[in-house]
């Protein structure tokens, strides 16, 4: 073989692997892309379903049924006072919220008496998360209670005998509706036949668990959660510290020339009604 046809072998090698490496390196571009589309394609299909997720969190579901007399959308609020008070009173509170009895034992006759006033008007959201994160059924239990209980015109007398009688919080005694039918014997006029169906059938389970929607897509994490007025007073309003005192003095402060709300009912809202009233039972000793 002449030394020319050995260079031209030696020359067509050469172009053979120069071309093999130029194919090793297109077809591992290849699979590199076609992997990066597979982690994007996983990576946008995870965000698509948790925007689907965080839009169906962000939307409670409707109740089939909610107390008579709540207000706001799908009826998650109740009322407490006179609906034309110059001042409202958020109140966010779970029924085993240690804190939130704490805060009702101190502040439920200042409250009271600012309702009946016609200074305030309280817009009560009963959440029920306790019984997510330490197991039972006591929240939603009473929650649907108290809603049975503002359907029977008795929703503020109620309310404070629960919270006067909270067990400790990790304790379920709320989930036992005979805890909670006998309770409702402390308020006259609430323990009626119509009362114990309504706790018993649970009643008022959808809308209880629309309430628990609404509070998870606030931006609200813990109870008690007051707003006067829109503006967050637990544990401070600016600089001063919540005290019946204050809240009266914020109240005062914020109704300066305004008009007093009407009162009656015991600051209820529907009224009490008169079968109930007739089917008074006396509260227990």
């Amino acid at each position: 073989m002449s030394e020319k046809n050995r260079e031209g072998k030696r020359t067509a090698r050469e172009r053979l692997k120069a071309q093999q490496a130029v194919d090793d390196a297109r077809s591992k571009r290849k699979k590199q892309l076609a992997v990066g589309g597979v982690v994007l394609a996983v990576i946008a299909a995870a965000v698509v379903v948790g925007v689907v997720v965080q839009n169906q969190r962000s939307k409670p579901d409707t109740p089939t049924a909610a107390p008579a007399g709540t207000i706001g959308d799908k009826n998650l609020v109740i009322p407490v006072g006179a609906a034309d008070a110059p001042s409202v009173l958020t109140v966010y509170e779970d029924p085993r919220c240690p804190a939130c009895g704490a805060f009702e034992r101190e502040f439920s006759p200042t409250i009271d008496q600012l309702q009946d006033q016609g200074k305030l008007v309280v817009h009560s959201h009963i959440v029920s998360f306790i019984d997510r994160s330490l197991g039972g059924k006591g929240s939603k239990t009473a929650a649907n209670a108290l809603g049975c209980a503002q359907t029977a015109g008795r929703f503020r007398d109620y309310h404070d005998v629960l919270y006067r009688n909270q067990p400790d919080e990790t304790s379920d005694a709320f989930g036992d509706k005979k805890t909670l039918l006998d309770l409702a014997k402390q308020v006259p006029g609430l323990s009626t036949p119509a009362f114990e169906s309504c706790v018993n059938d649970g009643t008022y389970a959808g809308w209880v668990s629309a309430v628990q929607q609404d509070f998870d897509k606030s931006s609200f994490k813990s109870t008690p959660t007051l707003l006067l007025n829109g503006e967050p007073i637990y544990p401070k309003k600016g600089d001063e510290q919540i005290s019946p005192d204050n809240l009266v003095k914020w109240v005062n402060e914020a109704n300066q020339g305004k008009k007093l709300g009407a009162t009656g009912s015991n600051g209820q809202s529907p009224a009490p009604s008169s079968t109930a009233a007739e089917s008074n039972t006396p509260p227990s000793p």
